[in-house]
């Protein structure tokens, strides 16, 4: 019997991807063959978790078919496959960089679509419900940007309606905080309602409690690996061989303590307590037909370390609270790329780490149903959802399930889904 080759000695053509594979998954399946996003799983059989490559509603256990490879004594130059996908994490995968990303999707690609590897490969694949999920990295340093126009002027029409929307450095730079990395989790887990100080503008003095506000943010995550050193810069041009994969991530807010909190140093307590991110990170490489151009940036021309190949992504985000669609923003629409984001994280000689995690910030567009938080859809409460059972909701209440989802358009005609990032509102503690 033929055996697999090893992730090293795979085919390094440049044909396009195949777009059938003999794994029983339907063409036109958002986990396809164009797609296989990584994560991390474990079953009640092996609860040790290590990293999985997801194809239509079944797991490959990636390490240890990469491991059969090793075991038979077939040896090849590159690093060691199977003892990084044989981690908790996909850290030390992503820590091997973009040569090694793109040879380990090919040969992913050519054990899922030649027939010669079905028996080999077929017991390494486990039903998609048998499974269990974890965070698939171990989240090493994490900056929230905020590089939607529309989002960026909603909120400032909302809370300086006497001035102008846009801070006069918005279309300058992108504009972001510095995360808490240890709050990252993964969807599925339920998020407590945080505590903290919140003033009204009419109270006379702070009050201590749980948030009466607590928003969403809808947007995407950049997982990162290639780590810089102290003092580096990466610049546009060479952003894409540290950028691994995209993520959807939920950025929960609590806007009372926001708001009370954020002058002159910015969010703090109102976002760190959690932020969900999807268990399947969707390879850059897997979103090649989803590259669009910028919206301009001509007015004012951003400086010349943002300059460059700077794309966007056209992504379509869904999101539903308590199973009603409430939202449906387009990525597409962002003013700045990934890149740029990538390239302004740097530029004053901060170093990357392996696990670096960047968001998007809200992707929001010009009219109601692309707005991607509670605030701008409830525009601050004074315009209240009603969900399909009749509730009203101005912002979240315990118990809410905020569910959120996306595709990209792939090769062909077909469809990348991006997973879903999902979150249910617990009491305060």
């Amino acid at each position: 019997m033929t055996r697999p080759s090893t992730p090293a000695t795979a085919t390094t053509t440049t044909a396009s991807t195949p777009s059938t594979t003999w794994a029983d998954v339907p063409p036109d399946h958002l986990f396809g063959i164009d797609n296989l996003p990584y994560g991390v799983f474990s079953t009640a059989a092996d609860p040790s978790p290590r990293v999985g490559v997801r194809i239509g509603d079944l797991v490959l256990d990636a390490g240890a078919v990469a491991a059969l490879g090793r075991e038979a004594g077939l040896v090849a130059d590159g690093p060691d496959l199977a003892s990084a996908w044989l981690t908790s994490s996909l850290n030390a995968f992503v820590a091997l960089g973009r040569p090694t990303w793109t040879t380990a999707r090919q040969w992913l690609t050519e054990i899922l679509t030649d027939e010669v590897h079905r028996d080999r490969v077929s017991p390494h694949l486990h039903p998609l419900e048998d499974v269990q999920l974890h965070l698939p990295i171990e989240v090493a340093d994490y900056v929230d940007f905020y590089a939607s126009e529309d989002h960026a002027s909603n909120v400032g029409k909302i809370f300086r309606p006497d001035n102008a929307a846009l801070p006069p450095n918005w279309k300058h730079l992108p504009i972001g905080y510095h995360g808490r990395s240890g709050t990252v989790v993964v969807s599925g887990t339920d998020v407590v309602r945080p505590s903290g100080q919140r003033k009204a503008p009419g109270d006379p003095a702070p009050v201590f409690g749980p948030s009466i506000r607590l928003d969403i943010e809808a947007e995407l995550g950049y997982v990162v690996g290639g780590a810089t050193a102290r003092g580096s810069r990466v610049s546009v041009d060479e952003a894409t061989d540290h950028l691994f994969g995209v993520v959807i991530l939920n950025d929960w807010s609590a806007r009372d303590i926001q708001a009370w909190e954020y002058v002159p140093l910015g969010p703090f307590l109102g976002k760190s307590f959690a932020t969900t991110i999807s268990a399947w990170v969707t390879p850059l490489e897997a979103l090649a037909a989803a590259r669009v151009p910028l919206p301009g940036q001509s007015d004012p021309q951003v400086l010349p370390y943002l300059q460059g190949e700077a794309f966007g992504l056209d992504v379509h985000l869904e999101v539903s609270l308590n199973g009603t669609v409430v939202s449906r923003p387009e990525h597409a629409a962002m003013y700045w790329s990934p890149a740029q984001m990538l390239a302004h994280l740097t530029v004053n000689g901060a170093s990357l780490r392996d696990g670096d995690l960047f968001g998007s910030g809200t992707i929001s567009g010009p009219t109601r149903e692309t707005r991607g938080s509670l605030l701008e859809l409830t525009w601050n409460g004074a315009e209240p959802l009603t969900l399909q059972d009749g509730t009203i909701r101005g912002f979240l209440e315990d118990g809410d399930t905020v569910t959120m989802t996306a595709w990209a358009p792939g090769p062909d005609g077909t469809r990348i889904g991006l997973g879903e990032a999902r979150g249910t509102i617990r009491p305060a503690s």
